[in-house]
């Protein structure tokens, strides 16, 4: 049963539910919960953006969630426990989702009381809650909950992509990096022991022949191992889920980078190299889980192994240390020159990743027209270079492993015969199992700070890489929050004033002082000249580009001010030539809808001339599309795509070109649809075929960005110089042999004169 609040929920952009079995009490019950909690928020829901589960009865908690979510707000499905309930502080109401899958909406808690006041969202606007305990809710409720409040993005959403963002986001990770620390500071002790041992085995044992002493140092070797064994596992275990979450992390927020950026960044940039700048972000994920988490580990030991040099023998430790740091400053000076190496590399290897991509997705052009030779030839170009480079870059980086050699030979070996002339010159002041032990673990004093000099080799690279990253996610986005904007019940109605718009770089409007009302539920056409601004009115509709001077409005409201996601819902677009998805024809249609049932399907299919080639396949509407449609013709794909359009019933639709790509049955048959495809919508159509515009109620004539005419068909042909030149231009196989029926060009030129 539905209250009079119906009324206040049509204005959400919601239509009040039919019982058909998906839409019912209960399902009611949860969607005027979400829609109340929403609007504490100070957010409209819009029903029709809800996505269920085909199929599913009620909405799922995770519906809801992403409902909520694609509205700007934060929401999280949780099961809370009666004791939790009592402990919440905010006064922002929460979502308790029933056992028999209806909703209540907690407004209050009385601690003392032991109480909690709960609304249902189906009664009077001024009901008032109801006090219920613990041993109420119990028999209703299992803890199913929503907890929703306003988006507090996280500020690493917000920064710009760097290390320290990056290092950011590591630290969030604090309990793994502390049992990743704690397991590398035991693992260093453990391994240094075994050292010790050694120097005893050395010294005691084999000097005095104690077969006990043997024992009980074997056994200590054989439990520090096997801890020793446990304790890696453990920390390799913990740095698996560190580097999975780290990973999973940065691809999270460097996929919601890329679809906040707009269309401009794509039009400016090849496909290829974005997507060589993108893969970069591997490379700097393993320099940080992997290099860098190393090198952390390293420097544990280092701290360890030093104190038990010097307790050792402090003579022969600073020589393994003066022969670190030269080995150190030897690589260091080679970094700078190394840095401009690869930087050249990063811009090569993009350049080679271009060409590849290129080559992929216009391999039907290449075949066709045989460019094989051409794109091998600028392929190999292209790896001639990187691999050139590249060439330099190892050359350059061979010189300090080989100037540093003599450094680690002397750590090696050096030291040994040092140690061995102090034993000869000084008797009991190093002993032999001491020397051995120096020898062992100078090796590994050394090692760090060769880690360390090279890792900041690598740095270079990785940096490199950074910036080539930054160039893609650092643009500056489309939609800065998605949660902004009105969200009005749009009819249709387009209103031009004064609106001039040039493009980014432009030296002269693409759209010029235009002002015009088109009246909601109008089809109007725009034809002009090319280059006069009919697609650039498609892409300023779309808020594709929302950087023009004047206003345009949609039923009264600018453009600018609606909400960029709903307004963008609120049309279908049809372009000239469309991307058909892998899946199949069913999936590619209710793409926007995902709950839209076969009969939606179908309809739309209908009236875009879809449905009679559709059945003729072996699977119908099953039917698997794969990547690049090679299966369907491009005539097929559009009307497919013109179907995918209308599935959500949009109230404004825009075809851009869309029956351009069409062959003479199926244009004529999508022709013949058109009024019934406009019925109750405003349609924009873009064309150059002017007999496509004929049923248009209004044709807007453009030149040049200007407006020059505005009227139906019958009137443009007297009075619109342009438009009846461009009529005759493409039916004068109709008016040869009829004398007068149209002026000559000529003569048009001279009454424009």
């Amino acid at each position: 049963m539905l209250t009079d609040e119906d009324d206040e929920f049509a204005d959400a952009g919601a239509p009040a539910p039919v019982d058909n079995g998906l839409v019912d009490d209960i399902m009611e019950s949860r969607l005027r919960a979400i829609v109340y909690v929403a609007r504490y928020h100070g957010v409209d829901l819009d029903r029709t953006e809800l996505r269920l589960v085909p199929g599913a009865a009620l909405p799922a908690p995770a519906d809801l969630v992403v409902w909520l979510r694609g509205s700007g707000l934060w929401a999280q499905a949780d099961y809370l426990k009666w004791r939790h309930l009592l402990r919440i502080n905010s006064d922002e109401p929460v979502v308790l989702l029933f056992d028999d899958g209806s909703a209540a909406i907690l407004t209050g808690i009385d601690r003392e009381r032991g109480v909690v006041f709960l609304r249902d969202p189906r009664g009077a606007p001024n009901e008032l809650p109801v006090a219920v305990d613990e041993a109420r809710i119990r028999q209703v409720w299992s803890g199913e909950a929503i907890l929703v409040r306003p988006e507090r993005k996280d500020a690493t959403d917000r920064e710009p992509f760097t290390f320290a963002w990056i290092f950011g986001v590591l630290f969030k990770e604090k309990g793994l990096l502390r049992e990743i620390s704690f397991a590398g500071v035991v693992i260093a002790i453990v391994s240094v022991a075994p050292m010790l041992m050694v120097m005893m085995l050395i010294d005691q044992v084999l000097a005095h022949g104690s077969l006990n002493t043997l024992v009980y140092i074997t056994d200590m070797f054989i439990v520090l191992w096997m801890f020793e064994a446990i304790l890696t596992y453990v920390q390799q275990h913990c740095v698996a889920h560190l580097t999975v979450r780290l990973d999973t992390r940065l691809n999270l927020h460097m996929f919601s980078r890329l679809l906040s950026l707009p269309i401009d960044y794509y039009e400016q940039n090849p496909a290829g190299r974005t997507q060589y700048r993108l893969q970069q972000i591997y490379q700097v994920r393993a320099f940080v889980a992997g290099q860098l988490l190393g090198l952390f580990m390293q420097f544990f030991q280092l701290l360890i192994i030093l104190p038990i040099l010097f307790y050792i023998s402090a003579y022969l430790t600073w020589l393994v240390v003066a022969a670190s740091v030269c080995i150190a400053v030897t690589i260091f000076l080679f970094l700078k020159p190394l840095r401009a190496y690869y930087k050249r590399v990063v811009l090569a290897d993009a350049e080679k990743n271009t060409v590849l991509v290129e080559s992929v997705h216009g391999i039907r052009t290449v075949k066709s027209l045989a460019l094989e030779v051409q794109q091998r030839r600028a392929w190999d170009s292209k790896v001639a270079e990187a691999a050139q480079l590249r060439l330099r870059a190892m050359r350059l980086g061979a010189w300090p492993a080989a100037l540093t050699i003599p450094f680690q030979r002397f750590v090696e070996r050096g030291v040994m015969l040092v140690g061995g002339y102090e034993m000869l010159m000084s008797p009991g002041s190093v002993t032999f199992g001491s020397l051995v032990v120096i020898l062992i673990l100078g090796s590994r004093v050394s090692s760090p700070l060769v880690s360390l000099v090279r890792t900041l080799q690598d740095l270079e690279e990785v940096r490199a890489a950074v910036h080539e990253i930054q160039i893609v996610l650092d643009s500056p986005p489309e939609v800065v929050n998605i949660g902004r904007g009105l969200r009005p019940n749009l009819k249709g109605a387009i209103s031009f004033d004064d609106l001039t718009f040039t493009y980014p770089g432009g030296k002269s409007p693409a759209i010029r002082s235009l002002t015009a009302d088109i009246p909601a539920g109008t089809m109007m056409g725009l034809v002009g000249r090319s280059g006069s601004g009919k697609s650039t009115i498609a892409r300023l509709l779309q808020g594709i580009n929302r950087t023009y001077e004047g206003y345009l409005k949609i039923d009264g409201v600018e453009l600018r001010e609606i909400n960029l996601p709903h307004l963008r819902r609120s049309f279908g677009v049809v372009l000239q030539d469309n991307f058909l998805f892998r899946g199949t024809i069913r999936d590619n249609i209710i793409a926007s809808r995902p709950g839209l049932g076969m009969e939606e399907v179908v309809r739309a299919c209908r009236l875009a001339g879809a449905e009679e080639f559709i059945e003729r396949m072996p699977e119908g509407y099953d039917t698997f599309i794969e990547e690049g449609s090679p299966n369907v013709s491009g005539g097929q794909r559009q009307r497919l795509a013109i179907a995918r359009a209308l599935a959500s019933d949009p109230r404004l639709l825009i075809l851009d070109e869309a029956t351009s790509a069409l062959d003479p049955e199926s244009e004529a048959l999508v022709n013949a649809n058109l009024r019934r495809i406009a019925h109750g919508r405003t349609m924009v159509i873009v064309s150059h075929r002017l007999a496509s515009l004929l049923d248009c109620d209004l044709t807007m004539v453009l030149d040049r960005g200007r407006l020059i005419d505005l009227a139906p068909h019958t009137v443009l042909l007297e009075r619109c110089d342009i438009y009846r030149t461009l009529w005759f231009q493409q039916n004068r196989h109709l008016t040869q042999g009829t004398a007068g029926a149209l002026p000559a060009p000529d003569a048009v030129a001279a009454q424009g004169d």
